[in-house]
């Protein structure tokens, strides 16, 4: 008997269920430098950054800061060198901070408006040498004071405001009178926004801008640059004029007072712990926004990238990116001249 024929099975498809296809794949943004860089939403460049440069009396010296690898104390010659190099870097700006001989320090900050004093001989060179580069100079008591206080000190060790702010006018103006582009206060005496505007503008010096440390935190940060300048407090600290490292409300309030008594550019310090800071004012005011990437940060840095622990200058322009990513236009930083080097010969 003939068995009839089979038919033939047809194959079975084991293949997964076909699924429907990646509306959107964002690693197609990622896929090299070039598109990397042209959807990127945050530019780091050297035009954003200030440049804290450290000034002595002397000739031909350079004194390395020991807290902070690479960072000098210059005397004024080699001051001038070191900012012309800033600048053929495309860097924005300098910022001026004293060392000042014991000799001249006193309770009630006399050398800081002294017109011959070291500052105002200081810019008066780099604006004659480099008149396109912006000068920045610190208007404080600290390093003058022989209680290493940003103010003047009575006999109860009470930080006196109002008798403190009348001699931060006269700093600036001395600053004013030798040419500086903005004067910093980074005291956080109340009121001197506005009376050092109204000096500034009664003595005729309206162009004169200022730069408003508005948000100084009573921070732990600062323990390099103290050491940089000899200006570490003799007794106690900081926190009866510096801000409460906890509070936030409270720097929003500072913003507005200044930028209603005149500042021109408000700034936060420091920066790294204080992100949420600087994203918070940069939402709520219309005018510049810095922030100070402070010694202690810069240390902590140099310190385990000398351990090999880190590629540092990854790290750096990450670092820095981020606190522009926050919202700072400018950042006053140590590393400024490392950082314009690095994005002129590699860019993000």
């Amino acid at each position: 008997m003939t068995l009839p024929d089979t038919p033939a099975l047809e194959p079975v498809d084991l293949s997964p269920e076909p699924t429907a296809p990646l509306l959107y794949r964002p690693r197609r943004l990622r896929s090299n430098p070039a598109i990397r860089r042209l959807v990127r939403e945050t530019h780091l460049q050297a035009s954003n950054l200030i440049y804290p440069l450290f000034v002595m009396e002397g000739e031909n010296q350079q004194v390395p800061v020991p807290s902070m690898p690479g960072i000098f104390r210059y005397t004024l010659d080699l001051l001038l060198e070191e900012a012309k190099t800033a600048a053929q870097l495309g860097i924005g700006a300098i910022a001026l901070f004293p060392l000042i001989p014991e000799a001249q320090k006193d309770n009630t900050g006399q050398e800081s408006y002294n017109p011959a004093g070291l500052i105002p001989r200081a810019i008066r060179t780099l604006k004659t040498a480099i008149p396109d580069l912006v000068v920045i100079s610190d208007i404080a008591l600290d390093p003058y004071s022989d209680q290493g206080h940003d103010g003047i000190v009575d006999e109860t060790g009470r930080i006196l405001n109002d008798e403190t702010v009348a001699v931060l006018c006269k700093q600036a103006i001395a600053h004013a009178e030798s040419g500086v582009d903005f004067v910093a206060p980074s005291d956080m005496m109340d009121g001197r926004i506005g009376a050092i505007r109204r000096t500034l503008d009664n003595a005729g010096y309206h162009h004169t801008s200022i730069l408003a440390y508005s948000a100084k935190y009573a921070s732990a940060y600062y323990g390099p640059f103290r050491d940089a300048l000899d200006s570490a407090p003799k007794f106690g600290d900081k926190k009866t004029y510096q801000m409460d490292i906890a509070n936030s409300r409270e720097a929003l309030k500072e913003v507005a007072l200044d930028i209603a008594e005149g500042a021109d550019i408000v700034m936060i310090k420091p920066a790294l712990a204080y992100l949420d800071i600087i994203a918070r004012i940069k939402a709520t005011t219309n005018i510049p926004v810095a922030a100070y990437n402070v010694s202690g940060e810069y240390a902590m840095i140099k310190a385990v990238a000398q351990q090999g622990w880190i590629d540092e200058n990854t790290m750096i322009l990450e670092t820095l990116t981020s606190i522009k990513r926050a919202g700072a236009d400018l950042i006053l930083t140590y590393f400024a001249k490392q950082a314009a080097q690095l994005l002129t010969h590699s860019p993000q």
